[in-house]
């Protein structure tokens, strides 16, 4: 393969992420439920004939760096790939990552080729699929109590769909209208990337768009071993505690060695996987590693299949990182992906000391509330909330942010009082939430929601008993709280997971962790 132009490498670079970017933005429009259209809780992205990443959007993390998972288990369960084919799946223990996320992975002909030159992929957070509780995030031991189970299977084969699929999907759902409209907003993304690629194919050729998707790749790579490369070698360890539904706690640990041009984490040492949800399979585990050094690695670079390799990442089986079936795994994508990134942070902190900041919120705060409204039709919202960013050795974290796996956006009031039977009666930062150090970490938010019919409520979330760490002699940042507000004023606090049969006039308060504070200055309040 010749060299690559460095001109033309930045302008392949953009022009793969040009193609995911613009699948994002057909998804987003053409959604039906506020969760995609509203929060942005998707991710799309490109890989090679091989199921190799070349491109993503700038989405969401705990997606992205595990759906090369989803297209490997995509390409195992199809032996002849047509023009118009969609394999959907949800699987966790199959490719994907906990039930409501459902990956989409088509094919992208070019030239009437007898094999894909490239595939395209989709992963979208629907409100619903069904399981225990509305918004599938129930307080579940088993996979199966979470919602419909869809393994890598065909849901359009030369472009038809499969109607007894799709009916099969649609009559496990509390909201069936909204999942076939979600489901054709992800289609309509992947026609509108399968078209770009076609076209950017169709004008350079087929050779030199496909060698250079390669070429990022090597470049990638060869980036990330250089920057790897510059870091003390060396073993560092660090392990936190994840609160679980028995108001108990879990401790993961890790233990990352930096060696030459690359870096491992081992989590060997990490407690057994739990009876609840918070378990995480390896992907969600590998995919939050990816994310800390792709954070810490200086400088602009694409991320791809090549910026992938140099790190590896192994964990027992049957441990709260690595789950084993039957195991349920809903807020393992969610929660448990939270503190995976705090333990990796917190171990690396002695070699990329000017990088690492303190613990951030640490957690999704995973909100679902269903019920019928007042003319019979049924519901389902969902959204993850804001909190507070951990302070750095440079400057304060910032408050009110989603910070590392998710990068969604709290549902628009508007948006959301004009959906569902709740209004939102309190939105503000948290002032003072955020740990104090010599730069203070970021603030978390108040939400507070007035039920206007009764609903089911479940919240997933943690740093409820313990605030994140501060770094370097900065303070925690404040725990976070869940407080139900009955009918008649009286306050009831919550747990960090709880499920609830809720009557109309109750008023849910979320009150979100604030930032652990850095330093050992002067502390500011």
């Amino acid at each position: 393969m010749p060299d690559a132009d460095p001109i033309l490498l930045e302008l392949y670079r953009h022009r793969f992420e040009g193609v995911a970017d613009e699948m994002g933005g057909t998804l987003q429009r053409t959604s039906y439920s506020p969760n995609i259209k509203e929060r942005l809780d998707f991710s799309c992205a490109v890989f090679d004939a091989d199921g190799r990443l070349v491109a993503q959007a700038a989405h969401i993390p705990v997606h992205l760096g595990a759906m090369p998972a989803s297209v490997a288990a995509a390409l195992d369960a199809v032996n002849r790939w047509r023009p118009g084919d969609i394999v959907v799946l949800n699987d966790p223990y199959e490719g994907g990552t906990h039930l409501p996320d459902v990956t989409m992975v088509s094919p992208v002909f070019v030239d009437d080729g007898e094999a894909p030159t490239f595939f395209v992929a989709s992963r979208a957070h629907h409100a619903d699929v069904g399981g225990m509780t509305p918004g599938s995030l129930p307080l579940a031991h088993e996979l199966v109590q979470e919602g419909l189970v869809i393994p890598p299977v065909k849901l359009y084969e030369d472009g038809t769909p499969n109607e007894a699929l799709m009916r099969l999907l649609l009559r496990n759902v509390r909201t069936p209208a909204e999942r076939r409209g979600d489901l054709a907003a992800q289609r309509a993304a992947h026609a509108v990337g399968t078209r770009r690629l076609q076209e950017l194919a169709q004008e350079n050729g087929v050779e030199e768009v496909a060698a250079y998707a390669r070429h990022l790749q090597t470049y990638s790579e060869r980036r990330v071993r250089e920057a790897l490369a510059d870091w003390p070698a060396g073993r560092y360890t660090f392990e936190d505690t994840l609160e679980l539904a028995d108001d108990t706690t879990a401790t993961i640990c890790v233990t990352a060695t930096v060696d030459g041009d690359g870096v491992a984490f081992d989590f060997e040492g990490t407690d057994a996987a739990d009876d609840g949800n918070l378990n995480a399979v390896l992907p969600i585990t590998e995919s939050a590693c990816y994310y800390v050094v792709q954070g810490l690695v200086e400088g602009e670079m694409p991320v791809n299949a090549g910026s992938l390799v140099p790190v590896s990442v192994t964990a027992p089986e049957g441990t709260l990182v690595n789950a084993d079936p039957p195991h349920a795994v809903a807020g393992g994508n969610v929660e448990t992906s939270q503190r995976i990134v705090d333990t990796v942070l917190g171990a690396l902190a002695p070699a990329r000391p000017e990088r690492v900041p303190a613990a951030g919120q640490g957690t999704m705060n995973n909100l679902t509330i269903g019920g019928t409204r007042p003319d019979g039709s049924s519901f389902a919202y969902y959204e993850t909330i804001a909190g507070g960013m951990g302070a750095g050795p440079d400057g304060d974290g910032l408050g009110g942010v989603h910070v590392h796996m998710t990068n969604t956006l709290n549902t628009p009031v508007e948006a959301l009082e004009q959906s569902y039977p709740f209004r939102v009666t309190t939105y503000r930062l948290r002032d003072g939430s955020g740990g104090p150090g010599s730069h203070c970490g970021g603030d978390g938010l108040v939400r507070e929601y007035e039920l206007l019919t009764p609903v089911t409520v479940t919240m997933l979330s943690t740093r409820r008993s313990e605030g994140p760490w501060g770094r370097d002699g900065g303070k925690r940042g404040a725990p976070g709280r869940n407080v139900l507000v009955h009918p008649d004023g009286e306050e009831e606090t919550l747990p960090a997971h709880f499920s609830r049969r809720l009557p109309e006039g109750s008023r849910l308060r979320v009150e979100t962790p604030g930032g652990g504070g850095c330093g050992t200055g002067p502390q500011r309040e």
